[in-house]
C-alpha cells in the first residue's frame, strides 16, 4: 500500500460533520492523509424548525461518531481524535462499548484483540449526569436536553425479511401513524416498502470511494454493526422529518452470541441486541431529545415467535427475502429472492415450516431446503450440532432444534432427507425442553416499548 496506509496510522480523525440541501457529509481521516468523505441523502428535506436545532446538531455529530467505525476498521490505530466537538464520559463510554462488541467478529476473524485498544477521548469537565433512574442528564456542554416537540409518527425501517414486516403490521392493527423508511438503494427493500400501503422515506448513504480503495490495497475489513450506523441515520431523520419514534424489528435472540472467543462474547447481532438498545436509546433521550423515543418493537419476542405472526400473513409472500445473497434482486421467481444455500436461507426456510402450509413455504422458496443432503451441513450450524452458529442473522441453537424437532412429527416433513438424519441422528441425544416450542413462543424477557403497543403485541 501507499504511505496512506491506514494500517500504518497512529490515529484516527473525526474531522468534521456538516449539513446543508438536505446533505450530510461526514469526515474522518488516518493521519494527515486524505478525506473520507461519506454522505447520506436526506430527499426532499423540509427546513429545520428553530426549537430543533440543538438536537438536529447533537444528532448529526452522534452519527458521526457512530458512522465512524466504517472507516476506523480499516486500520484500527491506537489513537481517536476527536477534532469536530467534545463528548463526555457517558458518551465515551457507549462509543468504547459499540465499536468493542460492535467489531467483534471483525476482530476475531482478523485474529486482533481490540480491548484496552478503543478509547474514545472525554473532556473531564462534563462527565456526564444521567442516571440509570431516568434523571435527565447533561451533554458536554452542559446543556440538559429536553423535549422538542415531535408529532406522534413513527419511523419503521424495512430491511426486507419477514420481521419487519411484522412489526408493520403490529403499528397497522394498532392504528399508529408510521412511515416506512429505508437506507440504500435496495429494488427488494423498496418492494417490501410499496407492499405495506404505508408513506415511504429512502434515505441514500454513500460510502467514500477511498475507502474501497483502501481495502483493495489491503486494508482491514470485516463486519461492522451496520444496525449502529441505520439507527443513528434514523435519530437524524426523527428529528428533521418530525417523528417520535424509532422502531426496530429485533428479537430477543439477536442478544445471544455466536460464540466465546478469549473470554470475550462474540455477537455477530451486536448492535441488533438488548445492550445497544438500552445504551443507544439512553443516549439519545439525555444528549438529543427527550421526547424522540428509540425501541425494538419485537424485543420480547424469539425469532419462532415473529416467525409465527408472519405465518399469519401471506400480504409479502412474493416480496419479502431474508437472503443475504440474493436480497438486491427483484424478480419474478422465488430464485431471484432466494439463493437457497446461505445460513439465513436455511434458518427463515425452518422458522416458518412449524407455521404454515408446506405447499405455501415451497411456493415462496421455489424448492425445499429440508429435502437436499447437499445443506446438511448448514442445518447442523443452526442447531449448533458438531459446529457454532453462524456469523449470520439467525435464531439460536435451541430453537433451531425446537423447529426441527416440531417438523419430526409431522408426516409431511418427517420423510424429507434432512429431517429423517435428525430423527435418527440428532433428536436421540435432546431433552424434551429442547424438543418443545410452546415456551419459545411466549412474550417474554426486557423490552422498551411504549404500553399503548404492549397489547398490539400481545394480540398480534
Amino acid at each position: 500500500m501507499s504511505l496512506n496506509d491506514p494500517r500504518m496510522a497512529k490515529a484516527f480523525r473525526f474531522v468534521r460533520s456538516e449539513y446543508s440541501g438536505g446533505e450530510a457529509r461526514l469526515v474522518y481521516a488516518f493521519d494527515d492523509g486524505p478525506e473520507l468523505v461519506e454522505r447520506i441523502g436526506f430527499p426532499a428535506a423540509p427546513a429545520l424548525a428553530p426549537e430543533r436545532e440543538a438536537a438536529f446538531a447533537a444528532a448529526l455529530e452522534l452519527l458521526h461518531l457512530i458512522a465512524g467505525v466504517s472507516y476506523y476498521k480499516a486500520g484500527v490505530p491506537g489513537e481517536i481524535r476527536i477534532e469536530s466537538t467534545t463528548i463526555d464520559r457517558i458518551t465515551a463510554a457507549f462509543l468504547d462499548d459499540l465499536y468493542l462488541h460492535g467489531l467483534g467478529e471483525f476482530a476475531y476473524t482478523n485474529k486482533l484483540d481490540l480491548r484496552g485498544r478503543i478509547r474514545f477521548p472525554s473532556h473531564a469537565g462534563h462527565p456526564g449526569l444521567r442516571r440509570d433512574d431516568g434523571e435527565m442528564g447533561a451533554d458536554s456542554s452542559g446543556v440538559r436536553r429536553a423535549a422538542i416537540g415531535l408529532p406522534r409518527s413513527t419511523l419503521v425501517p424495512i430491511g426486507g425479511g419477514k420481521d419487519s414486516l411484522v412489526s408493520v403490521e403490529i403499528l397497522k392493527a394498532a392504528g399508529e401513524n408510521a412511515t416506512a423508511v429505508w437506507i440504500g438503494n435496495s429494488g427488494l427493500i423498496e418492494s417490501c416498502a410499496g407492499r405495506t400501503g404505508l408513506p415511504m422515506l429512502n434515505i441514500s448513504r454513500a460510502i467514500s470511494p477511498l475507502l474501497f480503495e483502501y481495502n483493495r490495497a489491503g486494508a482491514l475489513n470485516g463486519h461492522i454493526p451496520v444496525t449502529a450506523i441505520n439507527s443513528a441515520i434514523l435519530v437524524v431523520a426523527a428529528i428533521l422529518y418530525g417523528h417520535d419514534a424509532i422502531a426496530f424489528s429485533n428479537e430477543r435472540s439477536a442478544s445471544s452470541a455466536t460464540l466465546e472467543y478469549d473470554g470475550m462474547p462474540i455477537n455477530h447481532q451486536w448492535s441488533k441486541g438488548w445492550a445497544f438498545e438500552r445504551g443507544f436509546r439512553s443516549l439519545i433521550h439525555s444528549h438529543v431529545a427527550a421526547d424522540l423515543d428509540y425501541y425494538s418493537l419485537l424485543r420480547p419476542l424469539s425469532e419462532l415467535a415473529v416467525a409465527s405472526r408472519f405465518a399469519k400473513n401471506n400480504r409479502y409472500d412474493d416480496v419479502f427475502s431474508s437472503c443475504n445473497r440474493n436480497f438486491r434482486i427483484l424478480g419474478p421467481k422465488p430464485s431471484d429472492r432466494w439463493c437457497g444455500q446461505c445460513p439465513k436461507c436455511h434458518f427463515v426456510f425452518l422458522a416458518l415450516a412449524p407455521f404454515m402450509p408446506k405447499p405455501r413455504l415451497l411456493a415462496i422458496f421455489g424448492r425445499n431446503l429440508l429435502d437436499d443432503p447437499a445443506q446438511i451441513a448448514g442445518f447442523d450450524a443452526l442447531l449448533e450440532y458438531r459446529d457454532h452458529k453462524p456469523f449470520e442473522c439467525v435464531g439460536e441453537g435451541h430453537e433451531s432444534r425446537a423447529a426441527m424437532a416440531e417438523l419430526a412429527r409431522r408426516a409431511e416433513w418427517r420423510e424429507d432427507a434432512i429431517v429423517e438424519r435428525f430423527i435418527h441422528e440428532v433428536q436421540p441425544q435432546l431433552g424434551p425442553d429442547e424438543r418443545s416450542l410452546e415456551a419459545l413462543l411466549q412474550v417474554e424477557g426486557e423490552r422498551h416499548l411504549p404500553a399503548r403497543l404492549v397489547d398490539a403485541l400481545e394480540r398480534s
